[in-house]
């Protein structure tokens, strides 16, 4: 039996997916997946040996120039290598006019959530079959509930299995690095950022405590960031610009993660690495980091979470400090989240690790 999988973004959403896969492949052993993803990600469902095939789309660059998209060599050899092959199953879980649209094009039963149950109502347009899923639970249970209706299998709901070959990612028997932690410091909207200056007395506080600590980062903002963090701190690296694999070798190889919201803090999560998870102005409950050894820290501010791209606080301006520096808390919401407290938080999840 080969299903197709259309999930192609984010990273996130993607890893989301990961344990629905998990699930499916030990209920059905005959059972092969592909997948189509965007261009970027196309690493992480190869990590699952469960997947075979996985099919690179380019929405995200496409849709700058639709008509050249249309005519060009590229998008033809996309539809071509998806209609190549007569599907069992095509499972959107993204729920997306643009994944419902991929589903059709492909060949197969079309399945997907119901439109009272996902993003995007109009998507169910391009379904033959669809399955109600409750709104209020986390985007990992839903996917798995959608993945266990469609192929008519139960799963142990507290079992989560991201079900990655982590030889696939590594290629290498290195130990684990026990005095190593990497800050996911980068992240997409502006109010889901932790102040810098949080950042940098928790490098202090990490190294102080006997931590090297690894900064990643993906585009120039998050490089001055990483370099503001690194200042006058020799047990912090700045790592060169790595592809998704790369940050994935390294986030396996340390002691744990401490992150924002953001797409690497779920890869952390399905690397079972302890990770501290801060949360500002968005709502851990429905898309948190999920899995073992996961902790996220909440705002206890009273418009948190708002989930807003743009921060609507009109309160008291909130100020700190450090090294004497004084600086203002924005967005506010995260003045709750000390880089002291922070660490203790993350040093006891670890002292947890180590004792299971």
């Amino acid at each position: 039996m080969r299903v197709l999988i259309v999930k192609v973004s984010s990273l996130g959403d993607i890893i989301h997916t990961l344990p629905a896969v998990t699930d499916a492949h030990r209920a059905h052993r005959n059972l092969t997946f592909d997948w189509v993803v965007e261009e970027n990600f196309v690493d992480v469902p190869s990590w699952h040996p469960a997947v075979d095939k996985v099919i690179p789309v380019a929405i995200r660059r496409w849709r700058r120039s639709l008509m050249r998209t249309m005519l060009n060599h590229e998008y033809r050899a996309f539809k071509n290598t998806l209609q190549s092959e007569h599907y069992d199953l095509v499972i959107d879980a993204q729920g997306l006019i643009k994944s419902g649209i991929i589903s059709r094009l492909s060949r197969g039963l079309t399945i997907g959530m119901s439109n009272r149950t996902i993003r995007e109502p109009m998507a169910t347009l391009f379904y033959n079959k669809m399955y109600s899923v409750p709104w209020d639970e986390h985007a990992v249970d839903r996917v798995r509930q959608l993945f266990s209706r469609a192929l008519q299998h139960c799963y142990d709901k507290n079992e989560i299995d991201y079900g990655l070959d982590t030889s696939r990612i590594d290629g290498s028997d290195e130990p684990v690095k026990h005095k190593q932690v990497v800050f996911l410091h980068g992240t997409t909207w502006a109010t889901k950022h932790w102040p810098e200056y949080y950042w940098r007395h928790l490098a202090h506080i990490a190294t102080e405590n006997g931590f090297k600590v690894l900064l990643p980062w993906g585009d120039q903002s998050e490089k001055q960031r990483a370099d503001f963090i690194a200042k006058d701190n020799q047990q912090v690296e700045v790592l060169d610009r790595l592809p998704l694999s790369g940050i994935a070798k390294e986030i396996n190889r340390s002691a744990g993660v401490i992150a924002v919201d953001t797409g690497l803090g779920h890869l952390a999560a399905a690397l079972s690495r302890p990770t501290v998870s801060l949360y500002g102005p968005t709502n851990p409950g429905l898309s948190g980091t999920f899995g073992h050894q996961q902790l996220h820290l909440k705002s206890n501010l009273n418009c948190a979470p708002c989930v807003k791209k743009v921060c609507g606080y009109n309160g008291p301006g909130v100020t700190d400090e450090f090294k004497d520096q004084p600086f203002a808390v924005v967005p506010p919401c995260f003045s709750s989240h000390k880089p002291e407290t922070v660490w203790q938080q993350f040093e006891r999840l670890l002292m947890q690790d180590g004792e299971s």
